[in-house]
C-alpha cells in the first residue's frame, strides 16, 4: 500500500508543530523530524524517489499527532513509508526478533519461568542478541511464573461470556497479574471475561519494524475474531493503550486496502473501568488507599487514543491515595524501540525527564498502563512499576 493513500501530503500546512513535540528529534540529530520524513517527504516518494534512511528513527510514538492542528496522520506515513522500504531492502534481524515477540512467547509459554529469565539474563545469550541488533543493555523484561500464565490462558475458559479480553502479549507473558487483576474488576461489575486464546498479537511490533505483511496478516486473524464478537454484542476491553489503539483506529487506516481487515471499537481498560464507575457497576466507597505516594506515567499511545487519563482519575477519586501525575514526556522506549542497537541510547536521553522527576518524586511505586514503559521506568529510575489498574483492584480488596 503507498502511504500517499492514507491522506493527502499536502493538508500539512508545515507549521513544524509536530518537530517541535517529538521526543526523537529533540534526542537525535540522526532523524530529521516527523514533518521531513512523513508529509513533506511523502511528496518525493508518490513522484517515486527513493526513500532516506532516517525514517527508521521514527519511534511511532504518536506525539506528532497528537500535536498536529490539522490531523495529518503524520506517523502512519512514516510507518507505512517504512514498509515499503523495508521491502526494497531487507529487514533487519533485530526488527525481526522484536517484531515476533509475541510469537517467541507463544513458544516458549509451556517452559517455567526460572528456566527462560536464566537463559535471557546469561551473558552469552546478550552477547547473542546483541550481535543480533537487541542492545545488551537493555532490560528485557522478565517472563511471569508459568503458573500466572497458565491462569490467564485459562480464565472463564467454557463459559458463556458478555466481555473479551485482548490482553495483548506483555500481559500473556510478562505480566499476567495485571490482566488478571482488570479481570478481577470486571467481574466485580458483573461481566463474565473470556480471554479467547485464539487472539495473536496486535502486529504493532511487526508493523514498527516495517514488517508491514505479517502485521497484516495478524491484522487479518484478530479481525475476524473481532468481527464474530460484534455479531454477538461482546465488547473487547485491553490493558495495553498500543493494542487498543491498533484495534480500534490503525486497522481500518494502515489495512483499508484489506477487505478482510476492519476497525473495532476496542476499550482501554482505565476508560471502560471509569464508565462502569459512573454506572455504578463498580463502586470506590470501600476503597482503600495505600500508604506510599504512587508517582503516574501516561503512555504515548493512551493520550494518541483521545480518553484523556481514565485510570489515573480513578484514583484520584480514591480518599486518602497520594498520586502525583509526572508529565514528564515521553519514556522513550516505545515498545521495541528502544531495546535496539543504535536505539538505546535515543531511548534513554528521550526518558531523561521522566527518571529525574520519578527519582524526585519520592514515590514508592511509578505507575503506567504499558507495560514496556513499566519496565523502562524502572530501568531508568530504579522504582518498581505497576498497572494502575492493579492499585485499583488492591484497593478494593482491603
Amino acid at each position: 500500500m503507498k502511504s500517499g493513500a492514507l491522506h493527502n501530503p499536502d493538508d500539512c500546512t508545515a507549521c513544524a508543530i509536530c518537530t517541535m513535540h517529538c521526543p526523537v528529534a529533540a534526542a537525535t540529530l540522526k532523524f530529521r523530524g516527523p514533518k521531513l520524513t512523513g508529509p513533506a517527504y511523502e511528496r518525493f516518494r508518490l513522484s517515486g524517489f527513493e526513500d532516506d534512511a532516517s525514517l527508521e528513527y521514527c519511534s511511532n510514538c504518536k506525539n506528532c499527532e497528537i500535536a498536529c492542528p490539522s490531523g495529518v496522520p503524520i506517523a502512519d506515513f512514516n510507518m507505512l513509508a517504512r514498509a515499503e522500504y523495508s521491502t526494497g531492502h531487507g529487514h533487519a534481524a533485530r526488527d525481526m526478533l522484536t517484531g515476533h515477540s509475541g510469537d517467541l512467547g507463544k513458544l516458549s509459554s509451556p517452559l517455567p519461568a526460572f528456566l527462560l529469565n536464566a537463559g535471557m539474563k546469561n551473558r552469552l545469550t546478550r552477547s547473542l542478541l546483541d550481535r543480533a541488533g537487541i542492545d545488551k543493555r537493555a532490560p528485557l523484561p522478565a517472563f511471569a511464573p508459568l503458573s500466572e500464565r497458565r491462569r490467564l490462558r485459562k480464565k472463564n475458559r467454557g463459559l458463556k461470556p458478555d466481555l473479551a479480553l485482548f490482553p495483548g502479549c506483555f500481559a500473556r507473558y510478562y505480566d499476567p497479574n495485571a490482566a488478571l487483576d482488570i479481570i478481577c474488576l470486571l467481574e466485580t461489575a458483573g461481566y463474565t471475561v473470556d480471554v479467547p486464546d485464539e487472539f495473536v498479537c496486535c502486529g504493532l511490533p511487526l508493523l514498527t519494524g516495517g514488517l508491514y505483511e505479517a502485521a497484516r496478516k495478524r491484522a487479518r486473524i484478530n479481525s475476524k475474531i473481532l468481527a464474530r464478537l460484534a455479531e454477538n454484542n461482546i465488547p473487547v476491553v485491553s490493558p495495553c493503550p498500543s493494542c487498543a489503539l491498533m484495534l480500534r483506529h490503525e486497522y481500518g487506516k494502515l489495512f483499508s486496502s484489506d477487505a478482510r481487515v476492519n476497525s473495532y471499537p476496542a476499550s482501554e481498560a482505565g476508560d471502560f473501568i471509569l464508565g462502569l464507575i459512573a454506572q455504578g457497576r463498580l463502586s470506590l466507597k470501600n476503597a482503600r488507599a495505600p500508604r506510599d505516594l504512587l508517582a503516574y506515567h501516561a503512555p504515548c499511545h493512551l493520550r494518541a487514543l483521545g480518553v484523556g487519563l481514565p485510570a489515573l482519575e480513578i484514583l484520584k477519586r480514591i480518599p486518602g491515595l497520594q498520586v502525583e501525575n509526572m508529565d514528564a514526556g515521553c519514556c522513550g522506549i516505545s515498545g521495541s524501540y528502544g531495546f535496539k542497537k543504535g536505539k538505546y541510547e535515543v531511548a534513554m536521553r528521550i526518558g531523561q525527564n521522566l527518571f529525574r522527576s520519578l527519582k524526585d518524586s519520592g514515590a514508592k511505586i511509578g505507575l503506567s498502563e504499558c507495560g514496556t514503559c513499566r519496565v523502562q521506568m524502572t530501568h531508568g529510575s530504579g522504582l518498581p512499576a505497576a498497572h494502575p489498574l492493579s492499585i485499583l483492584r488492591a484497593s478494593l480488596a482491603k
